[in-house]
């Protein structure tokens, strides 16, 4: 998911000390994974950020005053990022040696990317547009999704937009019965890789460290098996839908998704 933009912006503000506390400024969408991906390397690595949540399509208004088209966005004091990996290894940059979400060897840093980028390009949107078909007509539910501690004014106004804004995004993500199966299928296989390399009893995908490889898989994953510890949960496994509940037990019970569970139950230790 890397640009030739993002990567020379984070080449020119890689100097930023570590020492600076001004907290960074991230704008979301509460209950994007990718956010998500963002607001956790945030955690882990202890740095201070102000998150600046909103509802579709008011984000576009946030994200477009900083050069961003959609989220997460992240400002720092010399600009902007607009992509989680950027923001992933731009942060990077600025930790301590021993919870680097990168490792120092370039062999595995290679294999860190690699399933990031599967990832990235390939669990996130399967697991999106399965998540998004089987909510997307329960306006109740998606009040709740989208509203989660954003403006008074913008959870007023969801009634009115939501309709509207429904349609663009079940167009733009091409929400249908048909790509909600095909999603399925890509979301099991992605699981199966991820429960095969984990079969050899590794505690992380890649050496000895939690890597931005686990941090992605299990953010990613997370609409998928929906971790209790969630900063955003937005609804309890009982109030789902009883073929919905069955789907995810089942990948929480596969290997990946019982790794994906333990990586969210430490995600603030």
């Amino acid at each position: 998911m890397n640009t030739e933009n993002n990567q020379s912006n984070i080449n020119m503000l890689s100097h930023t000390l570590t020492s600076n506390k001004k907290p960074f400024r991230l704008i979301t969408l509460p209950i994007s994974h990718y956010c998500e991906k963002v607001r956790w390397a945030l955690t882990k690595l202890k740095l201070p950020y102000i998150e600046e949540p909103h509802m579709p399509p008011f984000h576009l208004l946030a994200t477009g005053r900083v050069g961003g088209k959609s989220t997460p966005v992240m400002i720092i004091e010399d600009g902007a990022l607009t992509d989680s990996t950027d923001i992933l290894q731009y942060l990077d940059k600025l930790a301590p040696d021993n919870a680097k979400l990168y490792s120092t060897d370039s062999d595995s840093r290679q294999q860190v990317e690699q399933l990031e980028d599967l990832f990235d390009e390939q669990l996130g949107p399967a697991t999106r547009r399965w998540a998004y078909f089987h909510f997307m007509n329960n306006s109740k539910l998606m009040k709740r999704i989208w509203s989660n501690g954003v403006p008074f004014i913008e959870r007023a106004l969801f009634p009115v937009v939501f309709p509207t804004v429904r349609s663009i995004v079940q167009q733009k993500l091409n929400i249908t019965p048909e790509s909600s199966a095909q999603a399925y299928e890509q979301i099991n296989s992605i699981f199966e890789q991820v429960s095969e390399l984990l079969a050899d009893g590794r505690t992380y995908l890649v050496g000895n460290n939690f890597s931005a490889a686990d941090l992605t898989f299990a953010a990613l994953a997370a609409p998928v098996v929906r971790p209790p510890e969630h900063p955003m949960s937005s609804a309890s496994l009982e109030e789902l839908p009883s073929k919905l509940i069955s789907e995810i037990k089942k990948f929480r019970e596969t290997p990946a998704g019982a790794f994906a569970l333990r990586l969210y139950h430490d995600r603030n230790h």
